[in-house]
């Protein structure tokens, strides 16, 4: 039979035993070592850095209390300050035995033996997980502001050099209405901004403390928790110790705003894949950003914007994985198991994809003339036309639609250009819809159908003229500039207050050697 073939349960292993309680006894089997272990230790480099800081802090705050002998906290301190001083790799993490808090607990009794074990008062080994995490993201995310500051800043200044480069802009690829590539361009400087903004917010959350927390209900070993937050330079604690354990919401967040930002790049990737093609010409990717056929001598692939494109949807990806696992009942490790590697992973795929976004801008040849040729061989001033004979020969819009319609399709037909349509035109085409003469015969509508002239007039706020386009490129400048001084600030904040806790650390074990030479 197959179950003779299956290994018997272990000794005292039945339903209602006393082997559903208790710590497991023996190693965990290989199959968990290889998936569960596994993945959480090829984690343990981006917690390394931050599960230090955390044991530190914890160490120090429970001898401050009189929980911890100060013999065992100097011993402790400085195992601990010799594996701040140890890179991730050089660190003895494996999955034989368990995840990395297991290692480091094996690492630690092994060199000062049952003294490692105070690190575990009055704190799981997800508290230490959880502010690991926080400690790195908050880093993580510092950057992509910065990044996304210094994007937003270099497509404004582009777009302000631009202002006069005559440009018809497009909807549903089709010519729409004349601009400026300054004015195009500028559009894409506003969501990333405000994406920026959103990080802003979401470092706000992931940088307080769940410190104290306990499993669940707190601890009564400590009288507050503001020492570690302190200590670790959180900018307060979350105030239900359940919820400091267990939330997610706010790395959603963060992965949810990184997955807009990538979107709005891969947006203008998109478009400037297009405009990089013979067919359009109207850009270049510069040299660095470049990529040659192995094949085909002639081409040239701006492969960064396949990058941009692809990690926006790699992004996308896992902001939905994420969300997947996330939808457990409460107090559950699935989604922070995940998002140990997860959030950070895709945080910096998202930071060094957004300074590839930059540089592509930043170095970018754009073709004016393609474009002003593009612009003044199509009809882009149809628009303008018709609210010119609305207004001029007091006809309603919808007939002057109607009039102007007719005649640029008998123009196009012909091979003309809308700067050669013509008051006999407009004559021609308002007879034949509605039996109606407007007027405009001998008319010079030069004016009227010059596209620059069309796009000077756009002066009202966030239209396409020069100055108008010059005024909100300046002014995104500046809200980049002073988005990304307050992201510098913060980290400048949080860094010191990790040095000043090695610091005290140090200090402290110098301490005990005075004392153990007087």
């Amino acid at each position: 039979m197959i179950n003779d073939e299956l290994p018997s349960a272990p000794s005292g292993h039945h339903r209602g035993g006393p082997d559903r309680l208790g710590p497991p006894v023996g190693g965990p089997a290989q199959e968990l070592i290889d998936s569960g272990f596994m993945l959480e230790n090829a984690d343990a480099p981006l917690l390394h850095a931050g599960l230090n800081l955390a044991d530190i802090a914890h160490v120090i705050d429970l001898h401050e209390r009189g929980v911890i002998p100060r013999a065992a906290a100097r011993k402790l301190i400085r195992v601990l300050l010799r594996s701040v001083r140890t890179s991730a790799d050089d660190f003895p993490y494996d999955p034989a035995y368990g995840e990395p808090y297991n290692s480091r607990e094996r690492h630690f009794t092994a060199q000062i033996g049952d003294d490692a074990g105070w690190l575990h008062a009055g704190r799981p080994r997800r508290e230490a997980v959880r502010i690991a995490l926080r400690l790195h993201v908050r880093s993580v995310l510092e950057d992509l502001v910065e990044d996304a500051a210094e994007l937003a800043r270099t497509i404004a200044v582009v777009a302000g050099r631009h202002s006069t480069t005559w440009l018809p802009d497009q909807t549903y690829l089709q010519h729409a209405q004349p601009s400026t590539f300054g004015h195009y361009l500028a559009s894409f400087a506003y969501p990333v901004l405000r994406d920026a903004e959103r990080l802003m917010d979401a470092f706000a959350w992931v940088n307080t403390s769940p410190g104290g927390a306990g499993c669940v209900n707190g601890s009564r070993l400590l009288a507050g928790r503001s020492r570690v937050a302190s200590l670790l330079g959180f900018e307060g604690f979350i105030e239900h110790t359940r919820d400091a354990m267990w939330q997610i919401d706010g790395l959603i967040a963060a992965l949810s705003h990184a997955s807009s930002l990538l979107t709005t790049q891969s947006k203008l990737a998109e478009d400037l894949e297009i405009w990089a093609s013979n067919e359009f010409d109207y850009v270049t990717v510069a040299d660095g950003y470049s990529r040659s056929s192995v094949l085909m001598p002639q081409k040239r692939n701006p492969y960064a914007l396949s990058i941009i494109r692809g990690a926006a949807g790699t992004l996308i990806g896992r902001l939905t994985g994420f969300l997947a696992v996330s939808k457990s009942p409460s107090a559950r490790s699935d989604n922070l198991i995940y998002a140990y590697g997860e959030i950070p992973r895709a945080l910096d795929l998202a930071h060094r994809t957004t300074r590839l976004t930059s540089g592509v801008i930043r170095t970018l040849n754009v073709n004016a003339d393609k474009m002003w040729t593009a612009l003044e061989s199509g009809f882009s001033q149809a628009t303008d036309l018709a609210e010119f004979v609305m207004q001029t020969c007091h006809v309603d819009y919808r007939t002057a639609y109607q009039v102007v319609g007719m005649a640029v399709r008998e123009a196009s037909r012909e091979g003309l250009r809308g700067i050669d349509l013509d008051g006999s035109r407009l004559e021609a085409a308002a007879q034949q819809y509605a039996g109606i003469s407007l007027g405009l015969d001998g008319r010079d509508l030069s004016e009227i159908l010059d596209p620059r002239r069309i796009v000077e007039t756009r002066t009202l706020a966030g239209g396409a003229a020069p100055s108008v386009v010059e005024a909100m490129a300046a002014e995104c400048v500046k809200t980049a500039e002073s988005l990304r001084d307050r992201a510098k600030a913060r980290r400048s904040s949080f860094e010191r207050a990790e040095a000043a806790l090695v610091a005290e650390a140090e200090e402290f074990v110098e301490e005990g050697k005075s004392d153990d030479n007087s």
